[in-house]
């Protein structure tokens, strides 16, 4: 066993010490001098949360089962450990070896969520690596960038040296086959990110110019050498069944956030949900074979110990033939008392059978996002939901036995009005209706809703990405009138209300839409304190108020701004399949309230099918109206 980077006496003054010094079950550890690469994968938040990433776990797993390729981990320092680390400069390192993160050729990081931006700052300081990428020389890992947020990566651009558009099991052999290339042959950097960039799907900013409007928008994007694209094109993985997936998934000494083997049935999503981004960058939908995933599930489950599966995707109901695979898991693992997590259900499309089913193993609050508290609001955003789904699901849930239901919600959406958030309360009322309408003799006790508000952000590449955000008092109005409302109700102690911090909504909308003039202020906060921004008891908003002032940038350009639809915007030169015609489309159906069919029931014809397979070539049901539609293709 490897002797732990910090020593013992460190480890003794910090929480969880257990997060730091790696060997966990599962962990690939190779000779590095057998190696012609070494990869550290990153994930810039605390060890419990990165290791419930199934994202990193896919990656480690593609890159090791390359013999040239060592793929190592790390995440971000606790803040008890990040003080003692910079108070006696020690170097970040990585997990398996132990070994500084700035001895490695790449630091991959993974972004999930624009309030871990200054914890990438974090990981790139303690490292002793340059925050500005312009200020790396050739010694330096090439710092590469992923995940959703990178889809506008424009405000963290000056700290990467590369992006990767899209899913890792696509071009990530090609990228790694070119750095071996130039590495072996002594190209320089310079040379080397120049030869990446022509690569389908990677992006380098320091080779794209960007110029910009006397009013602060930007004029143009132009690539600074002519054989670079214009464009870099979202990678999508087509054959999913067969792509590279972790068979013996990494464990924990911890407990994770997500303590279980994660089964992903498919990618994407036929709903077109207006307000969801994943739901448009892993369009086409692509399911799973379903003797794959039989097959990986007993892999994971002998090779982990895990005391649960959960079935991952956007809308695990969707998936064409889930009843055959939960009694395929169910059969196989009741006798060893693994409970079958079923996240992203839909409330009208999942089936009472397969309910009861899980429920014979394991009891617990079922959850559902209406999303909209009225019927028009739930049209403007596409939700596909009405009422009578909504009440007729709930009534099935009650009769198969929960009593526990969370109910999630946005407020500050489009068009959105007060009759619509006070519909919030008067939905759960409805639902605690429809369980007390059940005789009590075949109730479950006392019936249980917790709603939960988020506040509405509008992401690049969904049909909202034009769309003004609120102030901060006006979110926090917004919710105190939905609790006002519940109050109001005759079943007010069984609905319990939650919402989400405010300050951290307007600042990922600023960061989710912003430009590459942002990385000033990111760099700003970071410089003067701020980290696990995602964290309330670390999230200081006077902070980033200082920094927006020091830089000169008003952070309300990017937040209340009806953005024109001609405007272009800091991630139009990245191509995600789905063309801004069918988005200006959407919108403008949006504001009429009014649905557009998922891809199972119609062709909307939004450019995915492009890449050639998934869904968009499922034979489809013409039964959605033809005559409304005629001209969406």
């Amino acid at each position: 066993m490897r002797e732990p980077f910090l020593s013992d006496r460190i480890l003794r003054q910090v929480e969880r010490p257990a997060r730091y010094i790696g060997n966990e079950i599962n962990t690939i550890v190779k000779d590095k001098n057998s190696v012609d690469i070494r990869y550290c994968m990153c994930f810039p938040d605390v060890y419990e949360i990165g290791m419930s990433h199934l994202g990193i776990q896919i990656i480690y797993e593609q890159l090791n089962q390359r013999a040239d390729t060592w793929c190592e981990r790390v995440y971000s320092p606790w803040p008890d450990l990040h003080k003692i680390m910079k108070e006696r400069n020690i170097p970040l390192f990585a997990l398996e070896s132990q070994e500084p993160v700035k001895d490695f050729d790449f630091l991959g990081i993974t972004i999930q969520y624009e309030l871990c931006y200054t914890n990438i700052l974090q990981v790139l300081d303690l490292a002793g690596i340059p925050l500005l990428s312009k200020d790396r020389g050739g010694n330096c890992p090439i710092v590469m960038g992923g995940g959703p947020c990178t889809y506008n990566p424009e405000p963290i651009a000056d700290f990467f040296d590369l992006f990767y558009i899209g899913e890792s099991e696509t071009v990530m052999d090609t990228l790694m086959d070119v750095y071996k290339e130039c590495k072996t042959n002594g190209v320089s950097r310079e040379e080397f990110l120049h030869r990446a960039a022509k690569i389908e799907g990677i992006y380098v900013p320091s080779l794209l110019c960007v110029s910009y409007n006397e009013d602060g928008t930007i004029k143009a994007f132009e690539p600074k050498y002519e054989d670079l694209p214009d464009k870099v094109r979202k990678q999508t993985c087509m054959d999913f069944t067969n792509a590279p997936y972790p068979k013996k998934p990494l464990v924990p000494y911890l407990r994770p956030t997500q303590d279980r083997v994660t089964l992903e049935i498919m990618r994407g999503c036929i709903r077109g949900c207006r307000f969801c981004q994943a739901g448009i960058l892993y369009r086409p939908l692509r399911e799973k074979d379903i003797e794959t995933l039989k097959s990986q599930a007993d892999i994971m489950m002998k090779y982990s110990g895990h005391e649960e599966i959960s079935l991952s995707s956007l809308s695990s109901s969707d998936y064409s033939r889930l009843p055959e695979l939960m009694d395929y898991l169910i059969e196989k693992f009741h006798s060893q008392a693994v409970n079958i997590s079923l996240p992203s259900l839909r409330i009208d499309n999942f089936s009472l059978d397969v309910m009861q089913k899980v429920q014979d193993i394991k009891k617990s609050s079922l959850t559902f996002a209406p999303e909209a508290g009225t019927q028009r609001l739930r049209n403007v955003i596409n939700k596909g939901l009405t009422e009578d789904d909504i009440f007729g699901g709930s009534a099935m849930a009650f009769r198969g036995g929960w009593n526990k239901v969370k109910l999630y919600f946005m407020l500050g959406l489009p068009t959105e009005t007060e009759d619509d958030r006070k519909g919030i309360a008067h939905l759960a009322q409805s639902i605690c209706d429809v369980y007390y309408d059940i005789p009590k003799e075949e109730r479950r006790g006392k019936c249980d809703i917790n709603v939960s508000t988020s506040f509405f952000v509008p992401k690049p590449f969904t049909p909202f990405q034009w769309a003004p955000m609120f102030r901060r008092e006006d979110y926090l109005t917004f919710a105190h009138l939905v609790k006002g409302e519940i109050r109001s109700m005759k079943n007010q102690k069984s609905i319990h209300y939650q919402y989400h911090d405010a300050d951290g909504t307007v600042l990922e909308g600023v960061l989710a839409r912003g430009d590459r003039k942002l990385s000033r202020v990111i760099l700003y906060a970071y410089e003067h304190g701020a980290m696990y921004d995602a964290w309330t008891d670390y999230f200081h908003m006077d902070i980033w108020m200082d920094a927006f002032a020091a830089c000169g940038i008003d952070h309300e350009f990017y937040t209340l701004r009806n953005r024109p639809l001609d405007e272009v915007l800091p991630w139009d030169f990245i191509d995600v399949g789905v063309t801004k015609k069918w988005f200006i489309r959407e919108w403008e159906r949006a504001l009429r309230a009014e649905i557009t069919p998922n891809c199972r029931q119609m062709c909307s014809g939004c450019g995915e099918r492009s890449y050639g397979g998934g869904v968009c070539f499922e034979e489809k049901s013409m039964d959605a109206g033809k005559a409304d539609y005629s001209g969406m293709r």
